[in-house]
């Protein structure tokens, strides 16, 4: 709502030269219009940006639907290549037999088809009733097939069989690594159906909950407390974990979530025997990237191929951008190229790019500068160049890696521990600050500045908020989970217009760090300080 500042009254009892009165008024009505062009400037800005986002999806839905309309016709012209060849043959086949009047009728009845645009009855034969158990996998045989990689993995099939000695010259080799490439580029593009979730934000005056069953929780069979889950983002039967023994575990779930078996153990110690702080997944799903600290000269990012054998399992990368403190966060940009972020106490934020097909990386500094305290979360916006990274100065940044410039920076009341963006609606991203009962702040990259929502919960064991309490989203991005230093899951719905969790489940014995949903199974994973691995199973309303 534009707002126009009054003319000030003058007091019949004072005092006022003539013509002094009328320069006041002039004065405040000069100052009220320039805040009024500073803000309309600023809404036809936000107006254009909006204009040029949504020109280039109408340009992107126009080139998918003459794609579409392509095929169409393809198949058409193949469909009615078939049917002519149907009828030649049919006319062979009367030659042959000497049935004419047999062979003709069929003809004329393939003829009407045509004529009338139906096509024959397709026969689908019915699926076998008989299901298989799912297979325990040994350390040997979990190789996953990515690039010039070869095998299967876990959870992943073919969609088709290739016969042997095709005439294309392309084995089933290579078209599994196709479909696989392909499979990534929709995970890291984040090529889905958007979903513009913002305006349904607050929008219910009662909460949806969700049936969470009894908690199955499992060892996690490391010796000290956890520090990272990560689900794999190809695979939906593998995860990993990783806790301060250095240890990475790899995890196979079973039967849609009702057990999970460990698959491997592999120590991930740095040089300077320090555990890793944060890890995630490469895109395709074959290997685990992890930071450690830049103190005493130690390795920064370690890779854990799952390709290799498990003496040669773990390489660390030579580069050292950052130069000192813990590295808090990595994680990969969910664009075309294949490239991740590492976001440190330091105060920088780091790009670092593929180079020789994955052997090695090159680290590009973003900012060091723009932050004035640690950076502790980073994250892409799919849509746009774009990295958000939140720091303890309390400070959201926008950094435009095209433009090599910050694009927006944002001054909140509390400090940032993290950011995550929303896997639906591509403008909306969640910041985790460390104000109790406002821990969970939502904001439109569109609008930037302003908090479209802000709930939280009241901790019972201790009024800070760790920066090891970490959120995760919903498939469908409706709702969030976060873990807590009280021995429960706060579940929130986005579109309650409270600010206290939907429902709270009591999952450990003690502090929960983390619970994230699964891709495509009705399952919560968690972990926890009691070294324990909750699973969750959910009726999703």
């Amino acid at each position: 709502m534009e707002h126009v500042r009054k003319k000030p009254k003058v007091e019949e009892d004072v005092d006022v030269p003539n013509g002094e009165a009328d320069n006041l008024d002039t004065g405040e009505e000069e100052e009220a219009l320039v805040a009024l062009i500073e803000h309309r400037n600023k809404e036809v800005e936000n107006l254009a940006q909006k204009l040029s986002y949504f020109t280039n999806q109408l340009e992107e839905a126009k080139k998918k639907l003459n794609e579409s309309q392509s095929k169409l016709v393809r198949l058409r012209r193949k469909r009615d290549s078939g049917e002519s060849k149907a009828i030649a043959d049919a006319g062979t086949s009367k030659a042959k037999l000497g049935d004419g009047l047999t062979n003709l009728k069929h003809a004329d009845e393939i003829q009407s088809h045509i004529q009338n645009g139906s096509r024959p009855q397709l026969l689908i034969p019915a699926l076998s009733s008989k299901t298989r158990p799912p297979k325990r996998l040994s350390e040997g045989s979990m190789k996953l097939p990515v690039g010039s990689q070869g095998g299967t993995p876990v959870g992943l099939t073919h969609s088709s069989t290739v016969q042997k000695g095709e005439t294309s010259g392309r084995t089933s080799h290579d078209l599994e690594n196709d479909r696989l490439h392909d499979n990534a580029n929709v995970h890291r593009t984040g090529k889905k159906e958007y979903r513009d979730l913002v305006p349904v934000i607050r929008s219910s005056s009662t909460p949806c909950t969700i049936r969470v069953q009894p908690c199955m929780q499992i060892s996690s069979q490391h010796k000290r407390k956890l520090r990272s889950l990560a689900l794999n983002p190809i695979s939906g039967q593998l995860f990993a974990t990783s806790a301060l023994d250095g240890i990475v575990k790899l995890w196979q779930i079973q039967s849609k979530g009702s057990n999970v078996s460990l698959l491997s153990s592999t120590d991930c110690v740095s040089p300077k025997r320090r555990w890793p702080e944060d890890m995630t997944w490469h895109p395709h799903g074959n290997s685990i990237f992890a930071a450690y600290s830049a103190d005493d000269g130690d390795s920064q990012v370690s890779i854990m191929n799952l390709n290799s054998s498990k003496e040669s399992r773990v390489s660390f990368l030579e580069e050292k951008p950052h130069h000192k403190g813990i590295i808090n966060g990595i994680t990969f940009m969910p664009w075309s190229s294949v490239c991740f972020v590492t976001g440190g106490s330091d105060h920088a934020v780091i790009l670092w790019n593929e180079k020789d097909g994955g052997n090695s990386w090159k680290p590009k500094l973003l900012h060091r500068y723009i932050h004035s305290s640690a950076v502790m979360g980073v994250a892409g916006i799919p849509q746009r160049h774009m990295v958000v990274s939140s720091g303890v100065d309390k400070r959201i940044v926008g950094f435009d890696v095209e433009g090599g410039k910050a694009d927006f920076k944002h001054q909140i009341d509390s400090k940032c521990m993290g950011v995550l963006p929303n896997p639906s609606d591509f403008n909306l991203f969640m910041v985790q600050t460390g104000t109790p009962e406002k821990q969970l702040r939502l904001f439109d990259i569109r609008v930037r500045q302003m908090e479209i929502h802000a709930f939280g919960w009241k901790q019972e064991s201790s009024d800070s908020q760790s920066a090891l309490i970490d959120q995760a989203w919903s498939p469908d991005g409706l709702y969030i989970t976060s873990g807590s230093t009280d021995p429960v899951i706060h579940i929130f719905d986005i579109r309650y217009n409270s600010r206290t969790p939907t429902q709270s489940v009591k999952a450990h014995q003690k502090r929960v760090f983390k619970a994230v949903w699964h891709h495509t199974f009705p399952l919560l994973i968690s972990i926890s300080s009691d070294l324990h691995i909750g699973l969750h199973k959910i009726n999703q309303p």
